[in-house]
């Protein structure tokens, strides 16, 4: 089908819809999200600063932990510090460049979590399943070559899908039906043929997830059967425990991924995308801390430490 090239232009800047265009909802949303993102750059920020301090938790779990983390805060302050003004803006415009960049670091850090979410498992695989050898296993060196190849999976992949999408033209609109820069909504108003950019995106994202569910289901078959195989009830009482955490947060973010990215183009609906992409982008990053806070005895313990030590040394005690 022939684009109508005369209503095609070069654009040096896009408008974003946002979430809603209800004058009531706006001072609402704004300050809802306020709090999540409060809470997730406390969250996040302090459960490094924890791992960091607490002699304890210096193991691989948690060194695993704070990567989570750091990339969590990364890639929720890359969308929710702009989104916010904007909800409260009649124009919500972002320069071209500032858009590619939003985009590229956005989804460096959102597959570098993909993949940091499957290593996770395979250490609790290696944890559960064979305990003696663990930290022999799971050595320094080992661990630093799985977060670097996270990273690395994250900065090829974002790269691959932003020079493919720099290539693209000319736009037939500015208007950009999101409240940040995703490829989604940006190839809806594409004037050029965007067919490959379409099938990269959906290979990528479907081999990432393949890669790292396989990765995960594998590792939790065996984690299941070794842990039905303890005779000790706290043993599997603490095992499911902390793997449970772990399960979850990787179910929410997997599962919005998967419905976002990894199907064909049908008619689900660009509000029905965005209330979706809200739950990643907005809502796990400020989730993730508290569930491994929460249901953590170590993280717990370990904060109880440091702030005791802490309140020791205050002026006011002495």
């Amino acid at each position: 089908m022939e684009m109508k090239q005369e209503n095609c232009t070069v654009i040096t800047e896009f408008i974003l819809v946002g979430l809603t265009d209800a004058p009531e909802l706006r001072v609402f949303l704004s300050l809802l999200f306020l709090l999540i993102y409060g809470v997730t750059i406390l969250g996040n920020l302090g459960m490094i600063a924890l791992i960091q301090v607490s002699s304890q938790l210096h193991t691989p779990m948690y060194f695993f932990l704070s990567h989570l983390s750091f990339v969590d805060f990364c890639y929720s302050s890359i969308i929710v510090p702009r989104m916010l003004p904007n909800i409260l803006k009649q124009e919500k415009a972002i320069s071209f460049l500032g858009c590619m960049v939003q985009f590229y670091f956005f989804c460096m850090f959102a597959i570098t979590e993909v993949f940091l979410l499957a290593v996770m498992a395979y250490d609790r695989f290696l944890a559960i399943c064979s305990p003696l050898l663990y930290t022999v296993n799971m050595s320094e060196n080992l661990r630093m070559l799985l977060v670097f190849g996270c990273y690395l999976c994250g900065t090829v992949c974002s790269l691959v899908h932003l020079c493919l999408a720099l290539k693209i033209p000319t736009y037939r609109s500015n208007v950009i039906n999101h409240f940040f820069c995703d490829l989604p909504p940006i190839f809806s108003i594409a004037c050029s043929d965007i067919s490959l950019n379409v099938l990269v995106v959906y290979i990528v994202a479907t081999f990432n997830e393949i890669v790292t569910i396989v990765i995960i289901f594998t590792s939790y078959l065996f984690i299941l059967v070794t842990i039905l195989r303890m005779r000790s009830a706290e043993g599997r009482r603490k095992a499911f425990s902390t793997c449970a955490s772990h399960l979850t947060a990787i179910v929410v973010f997997q599962g919005t991924i998967l419905f976002i990215y990894c199907r064909p183009s049908s008619g689900t609906s660009a509000d029905t995308d965005k209330v979706a992409t809200v739950f990643y982008t907005v809502v796990i990053p400020m989730l993730n801390p508290l569930i491994y806070s929460l249901r953590n005895k170590d993280v717990k313990a370990a904060l109880k430490k440091v702030l005791g030590s802490q309140l020791l040394k205050s002026p006011f005690l002495i």
